[in-house]
């Protein structure tokens, strides 16, 4: 039994503090290890957070006693969370509610101004892109970080990682009893791409933009991982204190900014209308200059006591406001319109064009979709045309200047031949898309052979976009199959060098043999009918066991199935009654690839009845791993999550999946949490 926390520090001697710091390292380092190497933690949270209060307490006490190897000088970075740990509100975190116009700032403002009377001040500030989260602090020590969750009841606790976050502090000099903070965690332009740039050299997928980027990090479990892609935050709000009071936001502010802590850089006080709608403005073409994303200004009162006047919504605080601005939009000129060919064939035309910077990066190409929407722009190579990012992330172009249209310019067309084989290309029937005709398409070759090879089909490591290129360049793979004939050209291989040498050769080789065992299912998923991913292809193989039986149903059948709708049922149909594809799973069946499902489970597994979705990096597991790990006792694993989920199995950078389930109040679990259910 570990000793009764000491709250009295003054009945201690420095002797007996000495003993009680070694006794609290000691036990300390303990719990760091088994909740952190053997995620078997024994004791709570809130048992481990009083140990190192008391430490800390300890060292404040007697500095001089303080060791430089003391686990709570490092606690933040060694010990693990649980995901999808919730803690409730101790006030609500609500949204703000967005304008988009002059005429809506205006009224919120001179609303307020009626009821408060002249003199009313406002806070024009920036509204930062990022994540937000609160931090509670007891004394001027930080105890809890809490994270937007649901915005009333309760949010997702993240104190391990907010500690390793810089310009989060966790001590406050000369603090009240009770300061509870609000803020926008966030990630600096320069910070995400030095991150997307690690995640491509480690061979995983990058973020999207910086807000998905840190959303992602300060959800994840590990917190050194936190500490190493170096999130940022600034606080924007007071949303409680006891033992101080203050009566402005600006007071709060300046208070702040006194102890070191970061708050919203960029702000302005304002009085009228007019004053209001200029700093929205500056704020505006500060966009491009600053060093992370914001999209818009926040307009709220600076009197605290006045905002208690202003009931909230029931998603709202009503004494603020937040201006979005329109997307930022530029000019350039467009100097060529590439075409792609993808694995069904389908060409796509994209824009490129003169570089912009638009939402803090380098845009260069735009997508141009299909040739009713070149039709629909009325777009020509050489044309000046308008750019915005979509969402603030798809670069889209909105219209042609058509007033700087050089002479000649005519609008593009998409060529009728396949611009990598030579095919015809036509439309399909009731679509917008343009098709190459080619059964020997390199391209829908390539395409294809890297689909078939991917980790949610055959999973053929070593068999990515560059080798899959060469393999059906210098003619070797043309067909799925072939990938499957490689082995009798071996020699040849390891003389050409396309594939690596003898040692890469092998390797890729043998990754090829192995994936001959795959079940079925898997295959079905690289077979690339349309709309059969890997959940459809389990469900199909579920109930009719073997791609013969597969190829023997009629699509009303295959309507039958879960996750199988009309559209895809009829694609199954028409795959399997396709001359060429017959042939096709004739040669992967003499190939010695496996058909037919191995048994079905044991009914009565300890997960039966269970519906699982599975998201983000697990810690030791792949997805795929993970689902045939549920599947193999019972459990089922499904791709969304909806009121029929039992389980979300959350890994780092759960994301938007992570938030549905906490809505639904589905219960989430962590690798750990799993392998505890399987009696691990």
């Amino acid at each position: 039994m570990e000793k009764e926390r000491i709250t009295d520090l003054s009945a201690l001697s420095r002797e007996e503090a000495a003993a009680r710091m070694d006794e609290l390292k000691e036990q300390i380092e303990y719990h760091i290890d088994k909740y952190f190497n053997e995620d078997a933690p024994e004791i709570t949270d809130r048992e481990f957070d009083q140990l190192t209060r008391e430490m800390r307490a300890l060292e404040k006490a007697w500095p001089d006693l303080a060791q430089a190897d003391s686990p709570v000088r490092k606690v933040g970075g060694t010990a693990k969370r649980t995901a999808g740990v919730v803690i409730p509100h101790r006030v609500p975190m609500l949204s703000i509610q967005d304008v988009f116009s002059r005429e809506e700032v205006d009224s919120f403002v001179n609303d307020m101004i009626a009821t408060l009377g002249d003199g009313t001040e406002f806070v024009v500030e920036t509204k930062i892109d990022g994540l937000s989260m609160a931090l509670r602090y007891e004394n001027g020590e930080l105890v809890t970080a809490i994270t937007r969750g649901d915005g009333r009841v309760q949010g997702e606790d993240v104190t391990a990682n907010a500690r390793v976050i810089g310009d989060v502090k966790t001590r406050l000099k000369d603090a009240p009893e009770y300061l509870e903070l609000r803020g926008e965690v966030y990630m600096k332009e320069e910070t995400f791409l030095a991150v997307n740039e690690r995640q491509e050299m480690l061979g995983r997928k990058p973020f999207a933009n910086p807000r998905n980027c840190a959303a992602g990090t300060l959800r994840q479990l590990d917190p050194e991982v936190t500490r190493e892609r170096g999130l940022s935050m600034f606080v924007f709000n007071l949303q409680d204190a006891r033992g101080i009071r203050f009566e402005k936001h600006t007071d709060v502010y300046e208070y702040l900014k006194e102890r070191g802590v970061p708050v919203i850089s960029t702000y302005f006080v304002c009085r009228t209308a007019e004053e209001v709608w200029q700093a929205i403005e500056k704020i505006g073409a500060m966009r491009g200059e600053l060093a992370y994303d914001i999209d818009g200004a926040v307009v709220k009162l600076n009197d605290l006591n006045a905002r208690g006047r202003f009931p909230a919504t029931a998603k709202n605080d009503s004494w603020l406001v937040a201006y979005k601005y329109p997307p930022e939009e530029k000019e350039t000129v467009i100097r060529d319109i590439e075409l792609s060919v993808g694995r069904t064939g389908r060409v796509t035309p994209t824009a490129v064009f003169d570089t912009v910077r638009l939402c803090g990066t380098n845009v260069s190409r735009a997508t141009l979709h299909n040739q009713d929407y070149i039709d629909g722009l009325d777009v020509g190579i050489g044309d000046t045309v308008r750019v915005y990012k979509s969402g603030e992330i798809i670069p889209t172009i909105s219209g042609v200047v058509k007033e700087k249209r050089p002479a000649g310019t005519v609008r593009f067309v998409i060529p009728g031949r396949c611009p990598v084989c030579g095919a015809p290309v036509v439309r399909e029937s009731d679509t917008a898309d343009m098709k190459c005709t080619g059964s020997a398409c390199p391209a829908q070759s390539e395409r294809h052979i890297i689909h078939f090879a991917g980790r949610d089909a055959m999973d053929i490591r070593g068999m990515g976009e560059k080798n899959a290129a060469a393999l059906v360049s210098a003619g070797y793979v043309t067909t799925v199959a072939d990938i499957y004939r490689l082995k009798d050209r071996r020699d040849e291989l390891v003389e050409s060098g396309l594939v690596g040498r003898e040692k890469g050769t092998d390797k890729l080789l043998a990754a090829i043999d192995a994936s001959r065992n795959n079940e079925p299912d898997r295959l079905l998923t690289g077979l690339g009918i349309p709309n059969v991913g890997k959940s459809a292809a389990k469900a199909i193989l579920r109930v009719y066991g073997s791609l013969d039986q597969v190829a023997q149903a009629s699509a009303e059948e295959l309507t039958g199935v879960d996750d199988v709708g009309g559209i895809t049922a009829e694609a199954v149909y028409s795959f399997f009654h396709d001359e060429s594809n017959i042939r096709l799973i004739r040669e992967l069946k003499e190939l010695g690839l496996r058909m037919e499902m191995q048994e079905a489970p044991p009914a009565g597994g300890v997960l039966e009845g269970s519906v699982f979705v599975i998201t983000g990096t697990l810690p030791n597991l792949s997805r795929k791993e993970a689902a045939d790990l549920i599947e193999k006792n019972g459990g089922k694993v499904s791709g969304s999550v909806s009121k029929k989920t039992t389980y979300l199995l959350a890994g780092e950078a759960a994301g938007s999946k992570l938030d549905k389930a906490q809505k639904l109040g589905v219960t989430v679990i962590d690798e750990a949490g799993l392998r505890a259910m399987l009696g691990e």
